[in-house]
């Protein structure tokens, strides 16, 4: 099993999520990678999803020899819905139920209003939005059979801000948050609770790519606190909503942003 003894901020243990079934999105990398080592440390079951193959693979063969169960990685397209579906079904399977459900994946590629063109908002709605919704509903029923369970669906920082070039990706992360509420009000007689993460700007090698060393700066100098955000700042956050000590926390956004707003 991971070590209990971390350097990072996910370094809180919690009993009751070892064994618990926990299936990430987009984990193969990024936040999403930050997610799966956290559950993994946790003891608890993971299966997570992407399209970076070998990253995927590399990480889940890498966490199988210190983690008290071996993550499960399988390739998805989210926008294929019935794949989403049916893979969601199988893991469900595979794991013998599910706990925990995290929508973490998205895309936020720069784009201008200018370059939407139908079939391009269509992509991004899928991408970003629409398998959030799928997913959740495919885990439901699992979870109800148990008692209840944990839907985390993932936002973004930058609708609230209005950050430049993001349209179609703000317009899907602001539609997430009214996702939470209506799936958190639908769900929770059933003790299942939906709530959305709202990460600041996160230290990732995707979003190095964006960013130039002073504009870095000018983020940390907009924070309330100093330093970076980084993926086990967020998954600290995401295990705590993930535990029964957030078990009356439903239906709303959880924010972990240095206070850049």
């Amino acid at each position: 099993m991971l070590s209990m003894a971390s350097t990072d901020s996910a370094n809180a243990i919690y009993p009751d999520l070892q064994d618990k079934k926990v299936i990430v999105s987009g984990g193969a990398s990024g936040i999403g990678e930050g997610l799966v080592k956290a559950f993994a440390r946790q003891g608890a079951q993971v299966a997570f999803i992407d399209i970076q193959d070998e990253a995927g693979e590399a990480l889940a063969r890498d966490l199988a020899t210190q983690a008290r169960h071996a993550p499960i990685y399988r390739h998805l397209d989210l926008t294929d819905i019935e794949a989403v579906q049916q893979t969601m079904k199988d893991l469900v399977s595979e794991l013998g139920g599910i706990d925990v459900l995290v929508n973490n994946a998205a895309n936020d590629d720069r784009h201008s209003i200018a370059e939407v063109t139908p079939a391009f908002w269509e992509e991004r709605m899928n991408v970003n939005l629409r398998h959030q919704f799928f997913a959740a509903q495919a885990v439901a029923p699992a979870m109800k059979a148990a008692g209840g369970g944990s839907i985390i669906n993932f936002g973004s920082i930058s609708w609230h801000l209005a950050l430049p070039d993001l349209v179609l990706y703000q317009t899907t992360k602001a539609a997430i948050s009214g996702l939470t509420r209506s799936l958190a009000r639908d769900l929770g007689r059933d003790n299942i609770r939906v709530n959305t993460v709202v990460p600041g700007n996160v230290k990732t090698p995707r979003q190095e790519k964006w960013y130039t060393p002073e504009g870095e700066a000018e983020i940390v100098a907009a924070q309330c606190l100093s330093g970076r955000i980084m993926p086990d700042d967020v998954a600290a956050l995401v295990l705590f909503l993930s535990s029964q000590g957030a078990r009356m926390c439903t239906g709303h956004d959880y924010w972990i942003d240095a206070g850049w707003r």
